[in-house]
């Protein structure tokens, strides 16, 4: 089971399923269910081939999104570079964007990823980006705040590092877990950022390649 994503601006009507009540019996092919925060989330990373086996699982790792960006191509982890900043939604490429400040989109459009219908949700119908405090309740309930703990979860969590923003080499990869919200924060975007020491939120450039888990709506 591959999780495959789609690349348009999302019009898709969300799940009749409700968080709260679903119990593990009713979970589709490719849910988890995390009985503590009461929401449903995809098994795995977008891009990701496999439920991770460990915290350092490559098959788990899957793709690294730019803050905003649908799936074009860049979020391969080999995807091609530019410097060549964006003036719309959707770049027309599947390039990563180099910028050494803020976004790849100038000037920048903080609608983006704002829900199941929101301007290139990257993830599959009836899912969308968690918020900042969906994400962070994720955290809270781990058994304890480290990747130890992000594994452990329901939502098994990998570590799979980040792409730079300036030089679009990959970072961290198998040391830190880093996964973008739909919050944002001024000219950035909060993040869940977790090692095997510790755990929190985050604010950070746009430009930064970071995994995505999908929540169900």
């Amino acid at each position: 089971f591959t999780v495959t994503a789609t690349n348009s601006v999302g019009t898709s009507a969300a799940s009749a399923a409700s968080n709260s009540v679903t119990p593990t019996s009713t979970l589709a092919a490719g849910e988890v269910y995390n009985p503590t925060t009461g929401k449903i989330w995809m098994d795995r990373n977008l891009g990701a081939t496999q439920v991770a086996t460990s915290s350092t699982d490559a098959a788990s790792y899957g793709d690294l999104y730019q803050w905003g960006r649908g799936t074009d191509g860049h979020q391969i982890r080999t995807s091609a570079t530019t410097t060549t900043r964006s003036s719309t939604d959707q770049p027309g490429n599947g390039n990563f964007i180099l910028a050494r400040f803020f976004d790849w989109r100038s000037p920048q459009n903080t609608n983006l990823w704002q829900g199941v219908s929101g301007i290139n949700n990257p993830c599959p119908s009836g899912y969308r980006l968690p918020t900042e405090t969906e994400l962070d309740a994720e955290r809270a309930s781990w058994s304890s705040p480290n990747a130890a703990g992000a594994f452990a979860s329901p939502l098994k969590l990998p570590m799979a590092g980040r792409r730079s923003f300036s030089l679009g080499s990959l970072g961290d990869v198998g040391t830190s877990g880093k996964y973008w919200s739909s919050t944002v924060s001024g000219t950035l975007s909060r993040n869940l950022s977790f090692t095997n020491s510790a755990a929190s939120m985050y604010t950070n450039f746009r430009t930064y390649g970071y995994s995505v888990r999908c929540l169900k709506d």
